[in-house]
């Protein structure tokens, strides 16, 4: 669900419009359809045309003492401009995230960086890569394999992937709506990853394996004006199965939501807004805002009821955009773990 990204490439008075100015009009820039068919792997690579777009994974990790770990990357590229140019005048900006979270701490960076000059973006050549300064992405094409590196003043990672399952069309075949109004993204995941590899830490490094999750979206107004912040959960289950949902806050109207049932074998069950719940139990005060760090969520057509609770509640990303963003536990009909986004608060 990750639409932290118009980094400063929006006027201040845009941050009106739903949060960090997603819901501004998109004026000139293509906008998702319903009935669009995805295809791959050309839509593993950038989409110019529209105003916002990312690569986001997230995984859960643990060493070999079973102590517990979360990661992040994203790529978020943002245009200027619906005119697409090359070299210096490229209207696409780019932004990179990157963060470990343990029990006890939350390391996190970012980078920025500019389109047209090689500092930053995302090519389909021999196989895939995206990148930004000396953080890399890349492996095979269809994205079954793939190595992951990125650094911050603190913190470093290298990580492999491999792909144990699907692709996961989000929504209506990749179309996945936002609001009552109808705003929508294109939005596929592939959430089987296995993973594996070395933080290194103030403390040493730390050699870990786990399961990771990848986002793909991109859109030009995915948000209604009035939406302020949402709240996104993805789900990895001890039964092999996958769960994404997200809710989204209004400053006016009820509340929006959709959800995304992922059998073992890859078999989705798209939900319609209102089936997925998500109710906060405890709140924290992390930076110097209230922020709930464990939910009850609920799927009655998939018999899912469970509590998540942050591994770290203070995993707040101090990023030019700042929201929260951390690996979660998850407890009840079904056990596992996961990853939370919230943004708004």
């Amino acid at each position: 669900m990750k639409w932290i990204i118009l980094f400063c490439s929006l006027p201040m008075v845009a941050f009106a419009q739903g949060f960090a100015g997603l819901g501004t009009e998109a004026e000139g820039f293509a906008v998702p359809e319903r009935g669009h068919e995805l295809s791959f792997p050309d839509d593993h690579g950038p989409h110019p045309e529209y105003r916002i777009e990312w690569w986001y994974l997230t995984a859960n990790l643990q060493d070999a003492g079973g102590v517990e770990y979360g990661l992040q990357w994203t790529l978020f590229r943002s245009a200027l401009s619906p005119k697409v140019e090359t070299g210096w005048a490229a209207s696409q900006l780019w932004m990179g995230h990157a963060a470990v979270t343990t029990p006890d701490a939350h390391y996190v960076t970012e980078r920025l960086g500019r389109g047209g000059i090689g500092q930053a973006g995302v090519t389909l050549n021999d196989g895939f890569e995206a990148w930004i300064d000396d953080w890399h992405m890349r492996g095979a094409l269809d994205l079954d394999a793939l190595d992951l590196a990125a650094s911050g003043p603190n913190f470093s990672y290298d990580m492999n992937l491999q792909a144990k399952g699907p692709l996961t069309l989000q929504g209506d075949k990749g179309f996945s709506v936002k609001s009552a109004e109808g705003q929508a993204s294109y939005y596929y995941s592939q959430p089987f990853y296995e993973i594996g590899g070395t933080l290194a830490l103030p403390s040493g490094d730390v050699a870990v394996t786990g399961q990771a999750w990848l986002d793909r979206e991109w859109s030009s107004q995915p948000l209604g004006s009035s939406q302020k912040g949402w709240d996104w959960f993805s789900l990895s289950l001890e039964s092999g199965a996958r769960m994404m949902g997200f809710v989204l806050r209004s400053d006016t109207d009820a509340p929006y939501t959709s959800a995304t049932w992922i059998d073992a074998d890859g078999t989705t069950s798209p939900m319609p807004n209102g089936a997925f719940k998500a109710q906060a139990l405890q709140w924290s005060d992390v930076a110097k805002r209230r922020i709930p760090t464990q939910w009850t969520l609920s799927l009655p057509q998939k018999d899912v009821d469970v509590t998540v609770t942050a591994l770290n509640p203070e995993a707040w990303m101090t990023t030019s955009v700042p929201y929260w963003e951390g690996p979660i536990s998850i407890k009840g009909s079904h056990n596992g773990r996961g990853y939370l986004e919230m943004t708004g608060y």
